[in-house]
C-alpha cells in the first residue's frame, strides 16, 4: 500500500520551523540540503542558505518533508487554509503533548476536548501558518 508524507514549502524559514518540529516530535533531521550546497549554483547570493531539502522522520511510516521556495526553483508560495496535518495519538496524553508543543505562539482554533463521537480531538495554527489538527480515539469498551 502507497504512504501519503507531507512535504511544507516556506518563506525562508524552514529551517527554524523544521528545528521547532524536531524539538516537538523528537528525532533526527536528515538530508539537511541548502541551495548553496547544489552543483552549478545559480540565483541570488540570499538565496543560498536557504533549505533545498529536508525531511524528519516521526514513525516508521511518516516523514514530515520542507523545502524554502526560491525564484525560479519553486511554484510562487501561497499560503493557504485549505488542509491540515492531521497526527494519530497514541493516547490522550501524547494528543495533549503535541498540542502543546506545536501550538507554542501559535493559534488554537479548537481546544482539546472530548467528542460525541469518542474521540479527543484538538486543532491549531502553528508560529509558521502550518494546520495541525490531533485525534486520539478512546479504546470501545
Amino acid at each position: 500500500m502507497a504512504t501519503v508524507n507531507t512535504y511544507l514549502t516556506f518563506n525562508g524559514n524552514c529551517e527554524l520551523a523544521f528545528k521547532f518540529y524536531q524539538s516537538a516530535f523528537g528525532g533526527e533531521l536528515k538530508d539537511f540540503n541548502r541551495f548553496g550546497d547544489m552543483p552549478q549554483q545559480e540565483g541570488a547570493a540570499e538565496d543560498k542558505n536557504k533549505i533545498m531539502h529536508v525531511n524528519l522522520p516521526i514513525s516508521a511510516e511518516t516523514t514530515l518533508y520542507g523545502s524554502d521556495s526560491i525564484d525560479g526553483f519553486s511554484p510562487p508560495l501561497v499560503i493557504g487554509n485549505n488542509f491540515s496535518i492531521s497526527i494519530a495519538a497514541s493516547s490522550k496524553e501524547e494528543a495533549d503533548d503535541l498540542c502543546t508543543k506545536l501550538s507554542a505562539e501559535g493559534t488554537v482554533t479548537m481546544p482539546l476536548a472530548d467528542t460525541f463521537w469518542g474521540a479527543y480531538v484538538g486543532m491549531w495554527t502553528d508560529q509558521f501558518g502550518i494546520n495541525w489538527m490531533v485525534n486520539y480515539d478512546k479504546p470501545t469498551a
